[in-house]
């Protein structure tokens, strides 16, 4: 028996009773036939209890499938325990492109997918928005298929699915072109150009993503990567809106040493080695660190922000920083851009559980009026009710849940508390 141990931050330990590392399809069957009640553990980078399980957790990173690229279709079908930063190279290298990358390229596909992690950028959906297909394991042991195009209803209730419907065990992905990208950050944006400029700051670079302190009246980073054509010799104005072109390397967190962040100052590279922050072969950070996100409709952000600024002397003691980002519309059911663009309001705590959680109701105030959605594998106090309510596909991703898993034995305290 092996102790699944803990999440990549440390603030949650996992209760299951042991670990089990399947490395065939059919162990993974028996795995999940022969279990009461069962979850699989990812990258472990979620900082609630989504992945728990009251009986056995399953750790699909030797489950190894080769990365399949479908030259023709434009897809990849990838293993569902491989990170991205395995992944992405591969499609490089043949020429190839998925639209949007997180921040980390540490995490993997499938658990990304499922909690829908995302990027930025104005016309960049999440991550589990480029799925095509996936393959899962239901409770009865039998592999399913589900296809977009095939099977649209159940596909987009599955896909972004929480980890409720069984063990993923290969996505295909819908791919584009390769292309080269570029990063410039621009230091100590003005809040009021922020407010008068929202949209136009946001759309202007394929990704952009704003990190603040709460401690002053700027935005203290705009990091902006933009797409770069073959040729192309666009250069950034040294001064744009208020704020100025940075011109060493910066790291996302105030005080912290830019080695591990991908190349800035118009080193243009491909989009795999730009579009994350954090460059796959360094750890980002210590872990000594809790995150909330919530994501609200886009026409919102303004408000959002302002109605937060009056916490400021609270926030700030707590935070590393905070970073705003917008996510395209989709129409995966859970998925916190379901049918609406959205501007997605990320926290980076210290590692004070106590204190985080007091703060989160002040926050939740705020932003529940305006349909602030917590991002489901970060810390929130969103009471349950409401956050089904904020889903109006709930009931039927719950009944989907049961054709797939009637008994409930991928289901856990998170699910119980939140979903069902």
């Amino acid at each position: 028996m092996v102790s699944p141990g803990v999440n990549w931050a440390g603030n949650i330990r996992y209760t299951a009773r042991e670990l089990l590392t399947p490395t065939t399809l059919a162990q993974l069957q028996e795995m999940v036939c022969t279990a009461e009640r069962v979850r699989v553990l990812g990258s472990r980078h979620s900082f609630n209890d989504i992945a728990d399980s009251p009986g056995v957790l399953l750790n699909l990173a030797e489950l190894r499938q080769p990365v399949a690229i479908d030259p023709a279709a434009a897809t990849a079908t990838v293993g569902a325990g491989l990170r991205y930063g395995e992944v992405t190279p591969q499609l490089e290298a043949a020429g190839f492109a998925l639209p949007n990358l997180g921040s980390l390229p540490h995490i993997s596909v499938a658990g990304a997918c499922a909690t829908g992690t995302h990027g930025s950028g104005s016309g960049n959906r999440n991550l589990a928005a480029a799925v095509r297909s996936m393959e899962f394991v239901a409770a009865d042991g039998e592999l399913v298929r589900l296809d977009r195009d095939e099977h649209p209803a159940e596909f987009h209730g599955a896909v972004l699915g929480v980890g409720a419907v069984g063990p993923v065990v290969s996505l295909t992905l819908d791919l584009r072109p390769s292309f080269q990208v570029r990063q410039d950050v621009y230091l100590d944006l003005p809040y009021r150009e922020l407010d008068a400029h929202f949209d136009e700051i946001m759309d202007a670079a394929y990704s952009v993503s704003l990190f603040l302190d709460f401690r002053s009246d700027t935005v203290g980073k705009v990091w902006m990567k933009r797409a770069v054509a073959p040729g192309e010799d666009w250069q950034p104005e040294p001064t744009w809106l208020g704020a100025r072109l940075a011109e060493s390397d910066q790291h996302p967190v105030p005080g912290q040493l830019p080695d591990s962040a991908t190349p800035q100052r118009g080193d243009i590279g491909p989009w795999n080695e730009r579009l994350p922050h954090f460059r796959l072969e360094f750890v980002p950070s210590s872990g000594l660190e809790l995150q909330s996100e919530y994501l609200l409709p886009r026409g919102h952000a303004v408000r959002a922000l302002a109605g937060l600024r009056p916490l400021s002397e609270r926030i700030a003691p707590l935070l590393q920083v905070a970073e705003i980002r917008t996510v395209a519309a989709d129409e995966l059911w859970l998925s916190p851009a379901y049918q609406q663009d959205v501007v997605a309001l990320h926290f980076t705590w210290v590692d004070d559980t106590p204190a985080v959680r007091a703060l989160l109701p002040a926050l939740e105030a705020v932003l529940d009026p305006l349909e602030g959605r917590p991002h489901w594998g970060k810390v929130f106090t969103t009471p349950p009710g409401r956050v089904r309510e904020l889903y109006p596909r709930m009931a039927d991703f719950v009944e989907l849940v049961r054709r797939y898993d009637p008994d409930g034995r991928f289901g856990n305290t998170f699910l119980e508390t939140y979903v069902y």
